[in-house]
């Protein structure tokens, strides 16, 4: 611990009202109030204050100057020559300034702010603590429940809602930093990114899949499995289905903050088999109906 007389720029004979003057002009330049974010200057200020606190308080400062206690106030192992030393009235005598009570009934603003600060800085809210989170783009549309850890090691319990966007942040409220006195903890907020799924685009509630079909399905037609965000269900391909023919499912989208889903929008698109297949090549030689088929001048039309 410094020297209190020093971190006041005081000296040891320094009177009640220098030790006094000398805190009051350090503490309106460091006052953490002041100086909203600077680490540095809040440091200096504890000290400042720890100084004045001892040094303010005239059977503090006088043990301090007998050797019996320490800059932080913390007992020494005792001297009878100290004790005996200032007993004999040889050493400096100090008058009772009664601390901080000066300021407390001055009309100075500045001690008022000095006694909110204190106050405030004695029931301190603690601090939020920011994380972030990668969720699958399906776990964003049911809801899931997610393990986060911490870079201390220790765990948190998220609950990820249906619906979630990315970028949403989650506060779960008292698993931030512990605040002292009687100030509330603070909060952890968690960023969720959603992970891509090269299957799925989202657009608010609705969700668009764009799903390949045989040659076969297209024309007559068949039940075919379409992915969804919660699971795999049945949908019926209509006879004649070309490449861009969009189908509805609906209630298969997002959760709606109002109650009810959007929907999914499944976008057909024909693929033909690989290798090609020479009996489809004979049939579509041999299908003069085709031939005459000319689908730029239907889409003209």
């Amino acid at each position: 611990m410094k020297n209190p007389y020093e971190v006041l720029g005081v000296a040891a004979t320094a009177s009640a009202a220098e030790i006094q003057s000398a805190y009051r002009k350090l503490a309106k330049k460091l006052h953490p109030d002041l100086n909203p974010g600077d680490k540095s200057a809040e440091e200096k200020f504890k000290e400042v204050a720890g100084a004045y606190d001892l040094l303010s308080d005239a059977e503090k400062r006088k043990r301090f100057d007998a050797g019996e206690i320490d800059a932080s106030g913390a007992e020494r192992p005792q001297h009878n020559y100290y004790r005996d030393y200032a007993a004999a009235g040889n050493g400096p005598h100090y008058s009772d300034d009664s601390g901080y009570s000066d300021f407390m009934d001055s009309e100075d603003a500045f001690a008022e702010l000095l006694r909110r600060g204190q106050r405030a800085r004695a029931n301190r809210r603690g601090q939020d603590l920011h994380y972030r989170l990668a969720v699958d783009f399906s776990d964003s549309i049911a809801g899931a429940n997610r393990r986060l850890t911490l870079p201390d090691g220790g765990t948190l319990d998220v609950k990820i809602p249906p619906g979630l966007i990315d970028g949403q942040v989650l506060r779960l409220k008292g698993k931030g930093t512990p605040g002292t006195g009687t100030g509330a903890p603070g909060d952890a907020l968690i960023e969720v990114e959603v992970l891509p799924d090269k299957r799925f685009a989202r657009d608010g509630d609705d969700i668009s899949l764009e799903l390949p079909i045989s040659l076969s399905e297209a024309v007559l037609g068949g039940r075919v499995r379409v992915p969804t965000p919660t699971g795999d269900v049945t949908m019926s391909v209509p006879k004649g289905s070309n490449t861009g023919t969009t189908l509805r499912l609906k209630g298969k989208g997002a959760p709606r903050h109002d109650g009810g889903h959007g929907d999914q929008f499944v976008k057909l698109k024909v693929v033909l088999p690989k290798p090609p297949d020479p009996e489809l090549e004979a049939f579509v030689s041999n299908w003069e109906k085709g031939k005459e088929f000319n689908p730029r001048e239907d889409r003209a039309s």
